[in-house]
């Protein structure tokens, strides 16, 4: 049966302690998509948001958010981030519910004692958020799905690759 870590003897949440893992580079890398009209994304597309640069100004919220993953997460370590990279993928064909989508993918990296897994999924949350927040005067019908960790590497626990 696994042992829940992050409470202690008296059943009270706690901060793992990590003090005796080793330092090693940890890699995290997690995925979302946000869903929209088409006419919104072509706004975007055409930078005719009234409130700027959206793909811009969520790669810097993204980014924003993975720093600060340990204020928003209880339990999570403070991590000295080595490096936050946001990608975006534009899927201008609609779904079958005549929505378009932006996948967004970011990794995080550091030299460290804990993992960078939520930094990463905070990262794809935040800048989803910024997106809706940029275009909800246009499409306040905006929606997330799928935001989960795609890969991890580094630590303990070693690699995992999710499978489709």
């Amino acid at each position: 049966m696994a042992e829940f870590t992050h409470f202690n003897e008296s059943g009270r949440a706690r901060m793992v302690d990590v003090t005796a893992k080793a330092s090693t580079e940890r890699v995290a890398t997690a995925q979302g998509r946000v869903f929209m009209t088409p006419e919104t994304l072509e706004k975007i597309q055409r930078g005719k948001i009234a409130k700027g640069d959206v793909l811009a100004v969520a790669q810097v919220a993204g980014v924003m958010g993975a720093k600060h993953t340990p204020d928003l997460i209880p339990m999570c370590h403070p991590v000295l981030l080595t490096s936050i990279d946001i990608q975006f993928k534009e899927e201008p064909q609609p779904d079958r519910h005549g929505r378009c989508s932006i996948t967004i993918t970011a990794t995080a990296r550091t030299t460290g004692q804990t993992g960078v897994e939520m930094e990463a999924m905070t990262a794809v949350s935040v800048a989803a958020l910024t997106i809706y927040d940029m275009c909800k005067a246009v499409d306040k019908g905006i929606s997330f799905s799928d935001i989960y960790l795609l890969s991890k590497s580094g630590g303990k626990s070693g690699t995992y690759t999710r499978k489709e």
